[in-house]
């Protein structure tokens, strides 16, 4: 039987980890982490799959690590694991590569219809998705209508841009309608080239979204920028759209987001030099 090898599009649960390397340990670092994730990966067959990338365009040396899981009740021990406490990384300095404080961990789950407020502003007859066997939620391939062998998802992007934004709360439901809608957009214009889906923050702000957009490579990212410029009528009617309702004050879509809270940064899959 093979063993599930999870990945963005079919967990119920991603863990997004940050860490900055010492420059002095940025080769070592690197390398530890892969091996280390091989490891995890190992021992954990069928219940986790690790990856792990660095910070592309943005701080030099800070590495991104996505733990993949069906349900959060799985990262505890995972979390540990990553700490170093056994395997390839037990035997090294780990924790004196990285710079103190600089660790941080956010919990990205899919976004399905009816999570916060969303079916108040849902197209009538619109069908909620129920969790997937052994999932808690919907993962996040059901929110695009592409086949999972049109989209690309982490195990195999060559760059991802994770986007986050602040909906603003009298906006909530309005403010993830349009980013679902945006993000099939991309998956239906771009098939196997770009793929994007959306998740809400676990644990942190109340409301915070985050895009996970997968591109094949880095010059995926003038595809996207072709897509908006050139825009065919339907994507134009999604920027369009008064989807703020007349009683709310009306508007398009952007009136939904807090200003200036709207950021991306790019990583790529760390290269394995071994």
């Amino acid at each position: 039987m093979t063993t599930l090898t999870f990945h963005s599009t079919n967990s119920g649960v991603i863990v997004e980890r940050t860490a900055q390397l010492k420059q002095a340990h940025r080769a070592e670092g690197r390398r530890i982490a892969l091996e280390q994730a091989a490891y995890l990966n190992d021992k954990f067959a069928g219940q986790t799959t690790v990856t792990v990338h660095e910070e592309t365009f943005g701080v030099r040396d800070r590495l991104h690590w996505l733990v993949h899981l069906p349900k959060l009740s799985g990262h505890r021990e995972i979390s540990r694991l990553l700490d170093g406490d056994e395997g390839p990384a037990a035997d090294t300095d780990w924790h004196g590569m990285f710079v103190d404080g600089s660790f941080s961990e956010t919990a990205l789950i899919p976004q399905h219809w009816g999570m916060y407020g969303t079916d108040e502003a849902l197209p009538e007859g619109t069908v909620i998705d129920a969790a997937a066997p052994d999932l808690r939620v919907p993962p996040a391939q059901r929110q695009t209508s592409m086949s999972p062998e049109r989209t690309l998802n982490s195990s195999g992007a060559g760059l991802m841009i994770h986007r986050v934004a602040q909906p603003k709360y009298a906006f909530r439901a309005e403010a993830r309608l349009f980013a679902r809608r945006i993000t099939e957009s991309i998956n239906t214009r771009l098939p196997g080239i770009a793929s994007s889906f959306l998740y809400e923050e676990a644990f942190g702000p109340a409301d915070r979204v985050h895009w996970l957009i997968h591109m094949k490579s880095e010059d995926t990212y003038y595809d996207l920028i072709d897509m908006h410029m050139r825009m065919d009528d339907a994507t134009r009617a999604i920027y369009l759209d008064e989807i703020i309702a007349p009683e709310k004050g009306g508007g398009t879509w952007n009136r939904l987001f807090v200003e200036e809270s709207m950021g991306d940064i790019a990583f790529s899959p760390v290269p394995d030099a071994r």
